[in-house]
């Protein structure tokens, strides 16, 4: 490991952190209607506890796709300031980014064939 990667590439492509970042991607689509719910019906505990879930798998997917983007993805330089934008204005950016770049990758799909040569 280089002295100033503090993440190591398996935390970012592993398949652990596939699933957990596409059932963040998935968490986060209810954030949405989650806020209209409480609009409608009110703040009732279940709909707080589905607010502050789909709050935190945003983050966690806006964060590791951002961490992708600049340090893994290897498609043209227009097409990472693309996606980079996309994820910084559009709301739910990192979402689609996570299905359409990162489950697509080469590294997550080496990482992927890489475990299961070895199962």
């Amino acid at each position: 490991m280089i002295k100033y990667e503090y993440i190591s590439k398996d935390l970012i492509i592993s398949s652990t952190a596939r699933r957990v970042y596409r059932a963040s991607a998935v968490l986060s689509l209810f954030i949405y209607p989650s806020l209209v719910a409480i609009k409608i019906a009110g703040p009732t505990p279940f709909l707080k506890q589905l607010l502050f879930i789909s709050v935190v798998a945003t983050a966690i997917i806006t964060v590791g796709m951002e961490f992708f983007l600049i340090r893994f993805d290897d498609s043209a330089v227009w097409k990472q300031i693309f996606w980079f934008l996309v994820m910084i204005f559009a709301p739910l950016g990192s979402v689609l980014y996570c299905f359409a770049v990162y489950s697509r990758s080469k590294a997550v799909q080496s990482a992927n064939a890489r475990i299961e040569k070895v199962s």
